[in-house]
Order: C-alpha cells, then structure tokens, then sequence
C-alpha cells in the first residue's frame, strides 16, 4: 500500500507546471491583498511575470472572486446588510447615515481611505437585525443611537490619525 507521502510524490510529476503555478494564484492574491489592502496592477503584473501566467488569466481568476478588489480600500471596513430581515428594520436609514457622516457613496471609499462602506444582501445574522460589521466585528441590534456612537468613535480615530499626522 502507498503511503501519503509517496502520492504527493507522484502526483507532483503528474500535475503540470502550469496547473502548480496556478494553484498558487488565491493564496498570491491573499497575500498581496493583505500587504496593499488591494490588488495593485503592477503588482497584478509582477505576479503574471513571475508565475508565467497570462495577465488576463490572473485578472479573470481574481475578479471570479468577490473578496478582491482592484481599487484601494478604508482601513476601516463597515459592512451593512440589507438582507429582508435587516431591510425591514431600517438598513436602508443606516446605510443613509453612513454615507452622508463619512461623504461618500455605499461601495466608495473616502479620499484620505479611511473608510469604505459596503452593502451586502445578507450577512446571515437575521435574529440580530439591522446589523453591520465594521473591520470584522458584527454589531447587531442597531438603532440610531448606537449607529451614531460608532459614527462618532471612527470619527474620533479618524481626527487622532489627523493629529498624529500632522505632528510629524
């Protein structure tokens, strides 16, 4: 009988380069995700070079996904769902909030990338609805008054980075 070991072995000689250097693309993007909090295209094209992948194959394989992302994002990420549970309890009046404290969009980002606000159809906590997640911590329950203070505590860490920034 063949051990583990010994059909990792033979499978490395039977799966091809290509497919080898294509199983790496997620875990590729990952990484580049995590240094850039985004997909920059030149390093989109370093990766292509470097893997010998075409740069329609790596751009088709992370676009299929929908936890990348090509354009720059907030440090902070609020998430707000708008599954029927949450929509019928007022999602729609926090997204409004949101997008008019921080001046932007659902799917923008703020100029100084702060912040991004997100929409979602469901994040499938419909017993604790309205909720939202912000840098991914769920936040349920909502009402305007706890929508405010969370308002009011990113743009409390939002005026510190200023301060700190311009101390230098």
């Amino acid at each position: 009988m063949i051990d583990i070991q010994e059909r990792m072995a033979m499978l490395g000689d039977i799966v091809p380069d290509a497919k080898k250097r294509r199983s790496i693309l997620i875990h590729s993007f990952h990484k580049i995700q995590k240094e850039h909090n985004y997909l920059p295209e030149d390093e989109l094209k370093a990766l292509s070079k470097k893997l010998r992948i075409p740069l329609s194959a790596v751009y088709s394989t992370a676009s299929f996904y929908k936890q990348f992302y090509f354009t720059p994002r907030g440090k902070n990420v609020v998430c707000i769902c708008l599954g029927t549970a949450c929509h019928v309890r007022g999602a729609s009046e926090i997204v409004k909030k949101f997008t008019e404290a921080f001046e932007i969009k659902p799917g923008e980002t703020t100029s100084d990338l702060f912040l991004t606000v997100e929409t979602v159809g469901c994040i499938g906590c419909c017993g604790l609805a309205p909720v939202l997640v912000a840098n991914d911590i769920y936040k349920g329950d909502l009402n305007m008054k706890k929508v405010d203070k969370i308002i009011g505590e990113l743009e409390a860490e939002r005026q510190k980075e200023t301060i700190e920034i311009t101390k230098e």
